[in-house]
């Protein structure tokens, strides 16, 4: 690992560094020890081998904290929660150049409400203020900060035993593995979208409906959505053409104004998504997970040609520590000729991207080629802990990459001399000392390969963080 920051911060950095094994010392809390079924004569009486004298009854499950039992006092329809997370995270390298490093800490409150008068209604609020200190290199809005602000606002008519559900307001839209649709919470200032939705079920399959736009955060200013942005869509699930698997056929439109064509002009989009996800079961401890999109559409005088796909196998190895083997492949669009009025280059739409194509978040969905390979443990009770391996390679040599944000990172027009983007290895690793209480950390470190060499200054890129998240005012 490569943990290589100038003080005055070194000694914090180094300490992301040290969190990881920090995690992995934390004895695990009463709560997470199952205590043994407290044996009484109706379910065991004592033999005359063991005596009863000698049969200690089991300790009973400890109590969450008083300042956690708040919602034991609420009246029933009436239900509270809040949560806390700070993370201290920082990166050396940033756009691949040298000398580029920082070390920021974002700190995030919600507050939850929910009001249930029936069974059938209810309505749920949520406030967020999100914030971020010490970062002095790039940006410091959003998605670091996000001042307080109304976050969710719905009422839902119908609930998990009606076979339609009606939520209408400001809502997350999450689905699938969210690659294409999600609310990103990774981030200080997670999304949310103003939006409209039917869900309608039946024991065959389940579907979503909606009509959405999503919320842009203003600093200093009431969150809103709007300004000539539309997205629309169905959701479909079902159990019944696949054995042990589940099908999910989707499909997304999306309405934007005022982006950039090929020709250095601006108009309006009109794009739609087609695809479907595939995951279940196969024999020989096998999952498996597959997901294709196609895009078509037009960007002012532009269309839009593109498409992606995703494809991943786990394997569950029998014996101790719950050892899971990954492998997989993903594939995204480029634009072939920058001027030919044909938009190859794959929309990943609204995603939750967060470590699905390399914990640093440098690589997004679009233009690439990317191969993952990973194993997935649990050496002590209560510590999962993660590690995998990424290699890029761009779809399209005239076109760039993209981070998880979207943003281009790197692009030389002309083409690349290489499409090989760069390696990523990574570590995770969490611990849960107490149901209110959770720790993470990570790190991430990119071997840059021969395309950031030749359009990038080509320095290597790491990325430590370490996170706390405490629930308090519920249970967990």
């Amino acid at each position: 690992m490569r943990c290589q920051f100038r003080d005055p911060r070194q000694p914090v950095v180094w300490g992301l560094c040290a969190g990881l094994l920090v995690i992995a010392n934390a004895g695990p809390s009463a709560a997470q020890q199952s205590p043994q079924p407290q044996m009484t004569q109706q379910t065991q009486a004592p033999t005359s081998q063991q005596p009863a004298a000698t049969q200690a009854p089991a300790a009973p499950a400890p109590s969450p904290p008083v300042f956690n039992r708040a919602n034991e006092v609420m009246p029933s329809w009436l239900r509270i929660r809040g949560e806390f997370r700070e993370r201290v995270e920082g990166f050396d390298g940033a756009g691949f150049a040298d000398n580029r490093e920082d070390l920021y800490y974002l700190s995030r409150v919600r507050l939850n409400a929910t009001v249930a008068p029936t069974r059938v209604l209810s309505f749920q609020v949520q406030a967020q203020d999100a914030r971020v200190a010490k970062k002095t290199v790039g940006p410091t809005g959003t998605p670091f900060k996000a001042p307080f602000d109304l976050r969710m606002a719905f009422a839902d008519i119908g609930d998990a035993r009606t076979p339609v559900v009606v939520r209408v307001g400001r809502q997350e839209l999450a689905y699938g593995e969210q690659r294409l649709l999600g609310h990103v919470s990774w981030l200080n200032a997670a999304r949310t979208f103003d939006a409209a939705k039917v869900t309608i079920r039946t024991p065959a399959f389940s579907v979503d409906a909606f009509g959405a736009s999503v919320v842009r955060i203003t600093d200093g200013a009431f969150d809103r959505s709007g300004n000539g942005n539309r997205f629309a869509g169905a959701y479909a699930t079902t159990r019944k053409l696949v054995p042990l698997g589940t099908v999910e056929p989707y499909v997304f439109w999306r309405r934007d104004v005022n982006l950039r064509t090929e020709t250095a002009t601006f108009g309006d989009l009109n794009q739609t998504t087609v695809g479907a996800r595939l995951a279940g079961r196969m024999p020989g401890r096998l999952d498996y997970g597959v997901e294709m999109a196609v895009q078509r559409g037009s960007l002012g005088t532009d269309d839009v040609e593109a498409w992606a796909g995703h494809w991943q196998l786990r394997e569950s190895l029998p014996g101790a520590g719950a050892v899971r083997l990954v492998g997989e492949y993903n594939y995204a669009s480029g634009d072939a000729n920058p001027t030919d009025g044909v938009r190859g280059t794959f929309d990943q739409l609204y995603p939750t991207p967060h470590d699905k194509y390399g914990l640093a978040d440098q690589i997004g969905w679009k233009n690439i080629h990317h191969l993952r390979g990973g194993v997935e443990l649990t050496p002590m009770r209560g510590l999962p802990v993660t590690a995998d391996y990424h290699s890029w390679w761009l779809a399209e040599t005239r076109d760039g990459v993209y981070n998880a944000g979207n943003a281009s990172l790197a692009r030389l027009i002309a083409g690349a001399a290489s499409r090989h983007v760069g390696q990523e290895l990574d570590v995770q690793v969490t611990r849960g000392l107490t149901p209110q209480i959770q720790l993470a950390a990570g790190y991430a470190h990119i071997f840059t390969g021969d395309f950031l060499k030749q359009a990038t200054p080509g320095a290597s890129y790491s990325y430590p963080y370490v996170m706390a998240t405490y629930v308090f005012l519920a249970e967990r």
